[in-house]
């Protein structure tokens, strides 16, 4: 048999579990406890001194009720059996008259036989015969033991036989249907890491801290409310509100650490300084709800089991006091017994007393009444839960008393886990909500932040970029730290990869601040500092890969001189909408575009006008409809690359103050439109490089004005004397071709200062060449030159001679007269460079002031 410890620790559950165990749920498993007592006591007594008595119905004392004997005499017996195991059965029978007289302690087979023996006192005879009556039965004890096992189990009803173990089943069922959403697998796990989760939420640092800045906040607010009709602090921003965006432009608005114009800045004072331990903790805590959130609130099982599980509980406390008030009455102590084994017995008919009938009946109204009481609180908890939606739980109350407003309400089981909670303890839910508030996680980021990145350590970030500008590059930080700002002398600013990034009013220190880069970095700024930036900023990068993650306030900075927009522009989802507003940078010169466009956008025409440089960067995506070019009358460099472009757009000859033209990496394969450059008169630049143009009309001698012409990385096998007769020609760069020849037209060219041939086929160098006595940079590199003329020493202004790649066995000693030509200038291998005369090699080593010039 098993103890009341065995059978309650179905009951049991962790002890953490016991926040989400309502009052109604705790009051249901100590009656279930009381329950399995009473079933347990009463098996316990059913196997101990359970036992049935009987005796046989005699017709005769049924006759001599109706009919008194005539000598007087009444016969009486009676039988006394016991059915307990190991015990001694004895029997008493009396009798007057002719019944014989048995003893107690003489079994009935000898009080039989001794009938005829004579009595040692007679008196005492005739006195217990006058006092005792009864019937002779002639059943000996073997035999009252069968008939009363019989009749325990014909005469006695089932329910009372079996009422232990009824209860203790049905208990057992009870039990498990309490706690059976803790034990299944499905509701467990998700139960067990709600739990942990929200016994660390109550505990971590992070919560008292927010929690202490909320009560913090509200009385310095009622101070304020008290104090500030006399007076304004001086840090109010009293600035115009020309230019400033409007209502629809994403600023920083919350409603708890609110930093606004119109509303005084409230200085918080400090409360607890968390350690780097426990913003980690903190950190991994909101990142733990988050995903928890995300899992839970997709389904409602445990609602459902919940449900279920109650209503099942309902269910079986109607069946059980049903079936059981039926079988209130049948327990009774008398019993009337007909086993129908007269043969064996001779009696027909028993009567029979049952010795537990008063205790089981006593112990069932008991159990009657613990059902009772179970099941109206199951009604109660059914009551519960369908007064109220539990699929729904909202964080109003917890928003109003805290800054925090952004928490969220939550649905389904995630729902269901804080109503029960809240049945606990309501604390337990306003600690939560603090970890699903982006106000209270950004809060605890920009503590950590500015905890890790002080003033000196960005100090030592910052560096010279190529402009000789102080330039400071933050990549991946959870937020902008409040320090960034305190470099007054920082020129450009570069934020990458800064999702929750926040730029403040003290940013309007960085007077020196002209450039600043978005990567990936939807910023938000107040008011101030939206303001400081729209008259100080004048070079703005943004990358992005959705247009939406440019930040709107970027098309207010009215005096934004460059905007470079790098990202998927061409989306069928955005239409173009990031683009609306360009009309806004009235001021705006430079516009740089890196995207997917298979069309200029009109929005660009907005800007046309003011524009004097545009870059269109292909990833390429064809570039199709140039029309909107044609309005552009005031650009002056325009660049078109990887456009999959086949031919010069006709649109582009529209440009008359068009100076520099870009055209690289395209398809073009002919440029027989070229002629009409002519009336570009202020074109001084072509560059269609990284093309597969294979030859070069003799038309482009009507480009007079041309001072640079880039033809590398073509399909060129020639050079035609028309591109000789460009006087103006400073540089001609046509790398990387399949030119075998220079011609000797080049000596035309007085003011060609570079001269690039390196990739080709030449193999002799002619000596007209030399006659460009303003050679700054010759590049001959991976050619076929044999040799090297000695009227090299002609180009005493040549710095940079690439000669590495030919076929060379010696380079002339003439170098040395090139005035300006340095070791570091000159590119040849090491053998030839060691072959030379050491006065050569002297004047080649020499160092220099003159600034090394490397081409334009």
């Amino acid at each position: 048999m098993f103890t009341l410890a065995e059978v309650a620790s179905l009951n049991d559950i962790q002890p953490t579990y016991r926040i989400l165990k309502p009052w109604w749920d705790v009051f249901m498993d100590y009656l279930a406890v009381v329950m399995l007592m009473v079933a347990i006591f009463a098996g316990t007594m059913q196997l101990t001194k359970d036992q049935v008595v009987c005796l046989p119905v005699l017709q005769s004392t049924v006759n001599s009720k109706a009919q008194p004997s005539t000598s007087g005499k009444a016969d009486f017996t009676t039988v006394e059996t016991t059915t307990g195991q190991g015990e001694e059965a004895s029997m008493r029978t009396v009798s007057f008259g002719s019944a014989p007289t048995v003893t107690p302690d003489i079994p009935l087979s000898r009080a039989t036989s001794s009938q005829y023996q004579p009595t040692e006192s007679g008196q005492e005879l005739k006195k217990e015969q006058k006092d005792s009556s009864g019937r002779k039965t002639n059943l000996d004890f073997q035999q009252y033991v069968f008939i009363n096992q019989m009749c325990y189990h014909l005469a006695l009803p089932w329910y009372s036989k079996y009422f232990p173990y009824l209860v203790l089943i049905h208990t057992i069922i009870l039990i498990v249907s309490s706690n059976f959403w803790f034990k299944y697998p499905k509701t467990c796990s998700k139960i067990e890491h709600f739990v942990s989760i929200l016994g660390k939420c109550f505990e971590s640092p992070w919560t008292t801290k927010a929690l202490s800045e909320t009560a913090c906040e509200d009385s310095e607010e009622n101070k304020q409310r008290l104090t500030g009709a006399q007076s304004l602090p001086k840090y109010v921003s009293t600035s115009s509100d020309e230019g400033s965006p409007s209502a629809s432009t994403p600023m920083i608005t919350k409603s708890g650490f609110k930093f606004s114009a119109d509303k005084p800045m409230i200085e918080v004072p400090s409360v607890t300084i968390l350690d780097k331990k426990d913003g980690e903790q903190a950190k991994a805590l909101f990142e733990k709800v988050r995903k928890f959130r995300a899992h839970v609130e997709d389904s409602d099982l445990i609602y459902k089991l919940y449900v279920g599980q109650t209503v099942i509980k309902t269910v079986k406390f109607i069946f059980i006091l049903c079936y059981t008030a039926n079988f209130v009455n049948t327990i009774s102590f008398e019993h009337i017994c007909n086993p129908k084994v007269e043969h064996l017995i001779g009696y027909t008919q028993f009567e029979c007393t049952h010795n537990m009938a008063y205790m089981l009946k006593k112990l069932l109204i008991s159990y009657i009444s613990l059902i009772c009481v179970y099941g109206f609180i199951c009604l109660y908890t059914l009551f519960w839960l369908f007064r109220i939606p539990l699929k729904e739980y909202s964080f109003e109350k917890v928003r109003e008393e805290s800054s925090f407003s952004d928490i969220p309400d939550v649905k389904n089981d995630f729902a269901f886990l804080l109503h029960m909670v809240d049945q606990y303890d309501q604390l337990y839910s306003k600690r939560f909500g603090v970890f699903l508030s982006e106000v209270s996680e950004n809060k605890l980021r920009e503590i950590s932040l500015n905890h890790e990145w002080t003033f000196e350590k960005l100090r030592q970030h910052v560096s010279r970029n190529a402009q000789d500008k102080q330039e400071l590059h933050l990549f991946m930080l959870s937020g902008v730290p409040d320090a960034v700002f305190d470099l007054t002398d920082l020129e450009v600013l570069k934020l990458e990869l800064i999702p929750e990034a926040k730029i403040p009013a003290k940013i309007s220190q960085m007077t020196n601040l002209q450039e600043l880069h978005l990567c990936h970095c939807p910023a938000k700024v107040e008011q101030t500092a939206f303001s400081f930036l729209r008259d100080h900023l004048r070079c703005l990068h943004v990358k992005f890969t959705d247009v939406a993650e440019i930040p709107a306030w970027v098309y207010l900075l009215k005096t934004l001189r460059e905007l470079y927009l790098i990202g998927n522009l061409n989306s069928e989802n955005n239409k173009m909408i990031g683009l609306d507003s360009l009309r806004e940078l009235r001021h705006l010169k430079i516009l740089h575009v890196k995207s997917n466009l298979t069309k200029i956008p009109p929005n660009i025409t907005d800007v046309a006008p003011h524009l004097t440089k545009l870059v269109i960067h292909n990833d390429g995506t064809k570039l199709v409809v140039l029309n909107s070019l044609k309005k552009m009358t005031n650009v002056a460099e325009l660049e078109l690359q990887n456009c999959e472009l086949e031919r010069i757009p006709h649109a582009i000859f529209s440009l008359s103050n068009l100076q520099e033209l870009d055209l690289k990496s395209n398809s073009i394969r002919t440029i027989e439109e070229i002629i009409s450059f002519q009336h570009l008169k202020r074109l001084t630049c072509l560059k269609l490089w990284h093309n597969k143009i294979v030859s070069i009309p003799s038309s482009i001698t009507h480009i007079k004005n041309l001072e640079s012409l880039y033809l590398s990385n073509n399909k060129l096998e020639s050079l035609p004397a028309a591109v000789f007769s460009l006087q103006k020609l400073r540089c001609l760069d046509v790398s990387y071709n399949s030119i075998a020849l220079i011609p000797g037209e080049i000596g035309l060219l007085p003011n060609l200062q570079h001269f690039y041939i390196t990739g080709n086929k030449v193999n002799v160098l002619p000596k007209q060449l030399f006659q460009c006595v303003k050679l700054r940079t010759l590049c001959l590199g991976q050619n076929c030159i044999t040799s090297i003329p000695d009227k090299v020493s002609q180009l005493l202004q040549l710095t940079h001679l690439e000669l590495k790649g030919n076929c060379l066995d010696r380079l002339p000693a003439t170098l040395g007269q090139c005035q300006l030509l340095r070791k570091n200038g000159l590119l040849v291998e090491d053998h030839l460079f060691d072959a030379l005369p050491p006065e050569v090699k002297e004047v080649l080593n020499q160092d220099t002031s003159i600034p090394f010039a490397n081409g334009i």
